[in-house]
């Protein structure tokens, strides 16, 4: 462990190094040079480099790169930063560097290029065709995902064709990792492995050997579908097909690895109350729009908790020991709701609990609340009663407010719990993202209620 720690720590200065030395060598016009170190990085780390670059030298070493590896590199950088870095780059060389790239990476830029900008480079592209179609989908699909680079033979085919195709396809396709197999409609009925293949006599039909147990999406699917398939089943390629069972693209696991990362990061900045899509490249301005709707949502709950409070000022002016109580009931609410449904949301976008088990998660949580609220209480009114004794607080009612406090506490456990769980679950059965259910709205709407029983006891039994 320590020295894998010692290999991060030296990577990270070598990181450093690494980018005064290019931007010392691009500003001296050191061209060869740059290339030269440039050749030696994976596409992901010369990205990583560029967008901590300066911004006139990133581009003119971007500039520099040869139309492969700069295809290469666009396919790793950050969406705003890349039609950035395209702005003032001739359509044709665009579409150079994109004829580099499997056609869905290609799409991936194309959908984040200004849209008079991409209709001048689609036409130039080799497969421009494919491209335009693959822009059809939505993004988020599985269509939208796919690439149409692909080996696939018809049934009737023998081994020795089968694996002339793989030949014939080996520019196009990267990897492969079994070859389909489809009839003559083009419809999907089986695939081979790559094992089977190599292991099988040349003259055996595919069809004899073809497994015809083959998992498939079609191009309408949704992209966290896709992943929890590809994950359930342990896939590294998956086929997609359309809606007549023709077979028209797959998609890898490469791919679902960015979809599993940018859901797991939505999710995360919703929960978190940020503007879905927040890049560390993103101009002020633009975090500012996606961050300030939810902090003037946050503030807005928190006006109508104070407006609470102020309806109840009477009986915070008859017994002012009322206010020390207000931070304690409004965090536990917010914390509780936030738990309960962080598991929900969780759970829901790994596909372990389904809209389906509403009443059963429910019971379950209300279960853990009580637990957990009656645990709470008990501290917290053996607290009161402890206080009490160094504290200046009228003895003859210091019973009845540590009953006060505990019980609150124990129904704002219970409530915002059971809330902080119900809504992931009502708003995935109305197909609105769950992730919504967590952040200021569980927060503020469990404060309100929170404070509001806290005072309704309080008037009820202390006052």
């Amino acid at each position: 462990m320590e020295q894998t720690d010692q290999n991060m720590s030296s990577r990270i200065d070598l990181d450093g190094e690494l980018l005064d030395n290019l931007e010392a060598l691009v500003e001296a016009g050191e061209e060869g040079m740059v290339l030269n170190i440039a050749r030696d990085l994976h596409p992901a780390d010369l990205a990583d480099v560029l967008m901590h670059m300066d911004d006139d030298l990133a581009s003119t070493l971007f500039h520099w790169l040869p139309d492969e590896d700069a295809g290469e590199v666009l396919a790793e950088l950050d969406d705003d930063y890349r039609a950035d870095l395209l702005e003032d780059t001739p359509h044709e060389r665009i579409a150079s560097m994109l004829d580099e790239l499997d056609t869905d990476d290609a799409v991936d830029v194309l959908a984040d290029l200004p849209q008079h900008l991409a209709d001048q480079v689609i036409p130039g592209l080799e497969y421009a065709a494919d491209v335009q179609e693959l822009l059809g989908y939505d993004e988020e699909t599985a269509g939208g995902r796919m690439a149409t680079e692909l080996v696939f033979v018809h049934e009737t085919a023998t081994v020795d064709e089968a694996t002339e195709e793989v030949r014939l396809n080996a520019e196009n396709v990267e990897f492969v990792y079994a070859i389909f197999v489809v009839d003559d409609n083009e419809r999907l009925v089986g695939f081979v492995s790559l094992k089977r293949l190599l292991l099988s006599p040349a003259h055996v039909r595919i069809r004899d050997i073809m497994n015809e147990d083959v998992i498939s999406v079609n191009t309408s699917v949704d992209q966290e579908d896709v992943a929890r398939l590809m994950e359930r089943y342990d896939l590294v390629s998956l086929p997609v097909v359309d809606h007549d069972g023709r077979l028209v693209g797959r998609i890898t696991i490469d791919d679902i690895v960015d979809v599993i990362r940018e859901e797991a990061e939505e999710d995360m900045q919703r929960m978190s109350g940020l503007g879905v899509g927040e890049e560390p490249t993103d101009s002020v301005l633009r975090i500012v729009r996606g961050r300030l709707p939810w902090l003037l949502t946050g503030m807005l709950g928190s006006a109508f908790a104070a407006t609470v409070i102020l309806y109840f000022e009477s009986a915070l002016v008859e017994a002012t020991v009322l206010a020390s109580f207000i931070p304690i009931v409004m965090a536990t609410a917010g914390n509780a709701g936030i738990q309960s449904s962080s598991v929900a949301v969780q759970g829901l976008a790994s596909g372990n609990v389904w809209a389906s088990d509403f009443s059963s998660r429910i019971m379950k949580e209300m279960g853990v609340a009580l637990l957990n609220g009656l645990a709470a209480s008990v501290v917290l009114a053996l607290a009161v009663l402890i206080l009490s004794y160094i504290t200046p607080i009228d003895g003859a009612r210091v019973v009845r407010l540590a009953m006060t406090a505990g019980l609150a506490l124990l129904i704002v456990v219970t409530i915002a719990t059971t809330i902080g769980a119900s809504v992931p679950l009502l708003l995935d059965r109305f197909d609105v993202d769950p992730a919504l259910a967590t952040g200021p709205f569980i927060t503020a709407s469990n404060d309100i209620l929170g404070i509001l029983i806290f005072f309704l006891l309080a008037t009820w039994l202390y006052l």
